[in-house]
């Protein structure tokens, strides 16, 4: 199952670590079709053109397979939805919850994935 967005979607835990095998710069938003996700969502698809060297994805927070983004300890004390983690040849280097900003998204981004 996936989310009707118009990103890339992560449908699995496999198809999670091919992703981050595959892409050294991820951002994977993990939420539903919710007023608190939607908008970041459609940030993601506003700047891809503008981020190229970064893998932008989706994945259904309610799935089974969504588990190896919602139980990771970065994650652990998280209240809110979606789930935005962003990754590093492999590694998560940085995560967020609830609704963000362009301006913070795009902060993480420079910092964490400079082009």
């Amino acid at each position: 199952m996936v989310l009707p967005t118009n990103l890339k979607h992560v449908a699995t835990a496999t198809e999670h670590a091919q992703v981050l095998k595959d892409h050294e710069n991820v951002m994977i938003c993990c939420g539903r079709m919710g007023p608190m996700c939607l908008p970041v969502y459609d940030i993601m698809g506003d700047i891809q053109e503008e981020y190229k060297h970064v893998e932008f994805r989706d994945m259904m927070f309610d799935s089974p397979e969504s588990a190896v983004i919602r139980n990771h300890p970065a994650c652990r004390n998280f209240m809110g939805i979606p789930f935005t983690v962003y990754y590093k040849n492999g590694e998560l280097v940085a995560a967020t919850s609830s609704i963000q900003s362009q301006g913070q998204v795009t902060a993480i981004l420079d910092r964490e994935f400079k082009a």
